[in-house]
């Protein structure tokens, strides 16, 4: 066990799924694995490991935010000895011909965080994916016909900026949309020599100001989830 993640030895996957919302990764975990089991309920952040495809996957809850989030990639990497990790989540789009339910692949992440400065003090650190994990998403996003665009996003500290304009130097300099984890995923990864990729969902439109329903979340969820999935 690890001081936020209550699974034994051997209970965890060397390759996890992992979503902002624990409740996604309960619906991630009933709706594409077999023989699944919740291994993890410390605070809530559920988690559960069964079978796709005979593979041995795990599905992990991180919350929302980098702070949140680097405890549970952390941990995984550190104290379970996971390999590889997606994160699979929504984001708001930042370029008008992105439409919701598009599938955004994160090539690389800036971020309003401060999370690198205490360590590369005045350098700016580029948090890139895995190539090969990269290569091999798009790959089978083209096999299962999803459309997808791959390129730089953004990881904000805050869900709720203080300006209307706070998104248009980023928008300027083509960074295709906005969430929350990616960027300490991606240094976190590089630090432990994992792997590590973002695939997301556009639910929310900062162009268009147009918002996903839960059907369609739920149906553009599970697109993403299997394209992931087909990562193994």
């Amino acid at each position: 066990m690890s001081l936020h993640i209550g699974a034994n030895p051997g209970e965890i996957a060397d390759f996890v799924l992992m979503p902002g919302d624990p409740l996604r990764a309960k619906w991630i975990a009933e709706t594409f694995l077999e023989d699944v089991r919740c291994y993890n309920e410390v605070r809530g952040m559920l988690g559960f490991t069964g079978l796709y495809q005979g593979r041995k996957v795990s599905v992990q809850g991180s919350g929302m935010g980098i702070p949140s989030a680097m405890i549970y990639y952390t941990e995984l990497i550190r104290d379970y000895g996971v390999k590889t990790i997606i994160r699979v989540g929504t984001a708001g789009a930042l370029q008008g011909h992105l439409k919701l339910r598009d599938l955004v692949i994160a090539l690389s992440a800036s971020t309003t965080s401060g999370i690198n400065r205490e360590v590369f003090g005045h350098g700016d650190y580029a948090p890139t994916a895995d190539f090969g994990l990269l290569a091999r998403a798009m790959q089978q996003a083209e096999a299962l016909g999803l459309p997808y665009e791959a390129g730089n996003i953004l990881s904000a500290d805050a869900f709720y900026p203080a300006s209307e304009d706070a998104y248009n130097r980023w928008k300027e300099h083509g960074v295709l949309c906005v969430e929350m984890e990616t960027a300490g995923l991606y240094t976190l990864a590089a630090r432990y020599g994992v792997r590590a990729l973002t695939i997301l969902t556009i639910s929310d439109s900062l162009v268009r100001g147009e918002r996903s329903s839960v059907a369609d979340r739920e149906k553009s969820f599970a697109d993403m989830a299997k394209l992931a999935l087909h990562c193994l």
